[in-house]
């Protein structure tokens, strides 16, 4: 099958802004430039390097500590939902499967890091990373970049990455304590202690959440009365010792454990009343960073390991007197990556690094039924990556920023993959006007499974000859601040091209098969128009099609649309209210041993909350969740939660 030509326009791109930039010289009758206050944020992801937001290419979105406490929400996954170009699908209540759609691309083409480490499951069936079990307790920020960046970050990068940065320690020593209580039996607490001694800086951290939940299966389709629970305990910790002026050691590790029920399908007579899931998570990194030839070549050197172990049980019961299943599934993924910076001179930067990656996943599946016994083994399997990659970045004269780089990627099981990928903005410092784009290549590596996963009674399922799924992807966007840096707006285009995607064949198993496309509209605003309101609004337009089928991508909203208000009410007391609205998406409904395609309704979501500083190190606040009580689906028969309300506090000592 042949793959769609590439447009020559993503490669017109970048050149088309370089010749803005003689545009972009400051003339000498210029008015005074424009303050802007909205835009000061130091992002990391997008170019391995501390970088000013302002001088960043690609599509951003940063959620700061200040942001994430305003929200006063508990896990990433309730944060993210938010973010522009972003959706979500989620089986049923708290703690259910999770993943993202960033601009459209599968959930399994976003790589989500925590504190730099790589957290996708290996032994998944597609690669793809949980992101129902994340608290935010001990979260510093989060940065989200939009489009591939398989470049600097490998395989898995394709769509974009997610990147949960936890705290540092920092200033003197301090206690934090949170609890929240609410709705669906819903409990939480965190206790953290992090700060710095001489050159030691340490952040230690413990959290609990815990809710009855409601029915996965959906308590609006008949037979589903169980509720369906959820019980997660996390330990997180890092400690960093400067060991010299240019010379320090940090250690990052955390783990999770959680217990979930679940069911057995969503819809009618989906519930299971015994069947439970238990998960656990260890991650551990360990880095070095260092300064030579008189601070101009610094060198970071990591080693992480992350692990994952799902097991599933489910006996018979009175509504299943024959039928019963268990499983077990472990995977884990060890990282070595030098990364090289040379500070050429201020105004350029070169960076290369080498990461090399192992992965091994394992798991065995039993189920049992009338029909007899069905048993399903998957032996321990590895696979290897290597990867070479190289980034140069420029700053010219305060007007333009430019970033190119390449990537060569030897899989041991398939291909080599080779990335690039150009990101050239301009400033236009009459105007503060930025001009920004964005072109490059994306890969995806199979899965563990999808290669060596054994074959049936039924036909195949792995395929050892797999090759990469790859991506082209480019975006175009301006920002502009108004009335004295009062006011951002940013308006940007994306297309984003997929072929060879991995898809099951009943006959043949897993084959390159798929091709998609994506795109849309991205547009922002973010207004401070006085010290005691500010206000954001985002919108999405996306177009997500199959270009074998010529069908709309499932599960992808045409339309999103999220607004934020914020006002500070006195000095004590600041009140929130969100407004997040979904178009009309497709799924499939199983019923009847018959799939059919199915449309789910558009649906707006109204939230408030408001935080009161009692006093000047406790706080407390009020957060109600769809307050309109609306009824809606993000996947085909999954319940979601009602009106909902909870309260809580932080104290920090």
């Amino acid at each position: 099958m042949k793959s769609p030509k590439p447009s020559a326009l993503p490669a017109l791109l970048p050149v088309l802004l370089l010749a803005l930039v003689p545009l972009a010289r400051p003339q000498s009758s210029a008015p005074e430039k424009a303050k802007d206050p909205l835009s000061h944020e130091i992002v990391v992801t997008a170019t391995r390097l501390e970088t000013p937001e302002r001088e960043v290419a690609s599509a951003v979105t940063v959620l700061s500590q200040k942001e994430l406490a305003a929200s006063n929400r508990t896990t990433v996954l309730e944060v993210i939902q938010d973010v522009l170009g972003l959706s979500l699908q989620q089986n049923g209540p708290p703690g259910g499967a999770a993943s993202v759609f960033i601009r459209g691309a599968n959930p399994e083409h976003t790589l989500v890091l925590l504190d730099g480490t790589e957290m996708n499951d290996p032994v998944s069936t597609t690669g793809l990373y949980d992101l129902a079990h994340l608290g935010l307790d001990d979260v510093e920020r989060i940065e989200i970049i939009r489009g591939p960046q398989s470049t600097l970050y490998g395989s898995e990068a394709m769509g974009g990455v997610i990147h949960i940065i936890t705290r540092s320690g920092q200033g003197r020593p301090r206690l934090r304590l949170s609890g929240l209580a609410g709705s669906y039996g819903t409990a939480s607490a965190g206790v953290s202690f992090a700060g710095q001694q001489g050159r030691l800086r340490f952040s230690l951290s413990s959290s609990f959440l815990s809710t009855a939940g409601f029915s996965a299966a959906g308590a609006s389709y008949p037979g589903n009365a169980e509720n369906d629970e959820w019980r997660s305990l996390s330990l997180q910790g890092r400690l960093g010792w400067a060991v010299g002026e240019k010379t320090e050691l940090e250690l990052a590790a955390g783990r999770l454990v959680s217990r979930l029920d679940l069911d057995n399908f969503g819809g009618a007579y989906g519930d299971d009343p015994n069947s439970k899931q238990d998960y656990t998570a260890f991650h551990a990194r360990g880095s070095l960073r260092t300064l030579l030839v008189r601070n101009r070549w610094e060198q970071r050197l990591s080693l992480s390991l992350v692990k994952h172990d799902r097991t599933y049980d489910n006996p018979t019961d009175a509504s299943h007197p024959t039928d019963s299943e268990q499983g077990s599934f472990a995977g884990e993924r060890l990282e070595l990556d030098w990364q090289n910076n040379l500070f050429l001179s201020p105004a350029h930067t070169l960076t290369a690094g080498l990461e090399l990656k192992r992965e091994t996943g394992e798991s065995e599946y039993v189920s049992r039924s009338a029909w007899g016994e069905m048993f399903s083994p998957f032996p321990r399997k590895s696979s290897g990556l290597a990867g070479f990659y190289v980034q140069d970045q420029v700053r010219l004269a305060g007007l333009l920023f430019a970033a190119a780089g390449f990537r060569i990627d030897r899989h041991s099981a398939c291909e080599t993959a080779l990335t690039w990928r150009l990101a050239p903005a301009v400033i236009l410092p009459a105007t503060s006007t930025k001009i920004r784009t964005t072109v490059g290549t994306g890969f995806k590596a199979p899965s563990l499974y999808q290669l060596f996963a054994p074959g049936t009674v039924w036909g195949p399922i792995g395929n050892s000859a797999l090759r990469p799924e790859r991506s082209l992807g480019w975006d175009i966007g301006l920002e502009q601040p108004l009335f004295q840096g009062k006011l951002l707006a940013s308006a940007g285009y994306f297309h984003n091209s997929f072929r060879d995607l991995i898809q099951f064949d009943t006959l043949q198993g897993y084959t390159n098969v798929g091709r998609a496309e994506t795109k849309g509209v991205e547009i922002e605003l973010r207004s401070g128009p006085w010290p005691w309101l500010d206000f954001e609004a985002s919108y999405t337009r996306l177009e997500a099609k199959d270009l074998d089928t010529q069908t709309a991508l499932l599960r992808r909203p045409r339309d999103k649309f999220t607004g934020r208000l914020r006002l500070q009410a006195g000095s004590r007391v600041l009140i929130t209210v969100t407004v997040n609205t979904l178009g009309a998406r497709d799924d499939l409904e199983y019923s009847n041993w018959v799939t059919r395609r199915v449309k789910l309704e558009p649906f707006a979501l109204l939230g408030a909350s408001a935080s009161w500083s009692v006093q000047k190190e406790v706080e407390v606040f009020l957060r109600l969740d769809n307050i309109l009580n609306q009824a809606y689906e993000l996947i085909r028969g999954y319940g979601t939660a009602g009106f909902s309300a909870y309260g809580g506090f932080r104290f920090n000592l």
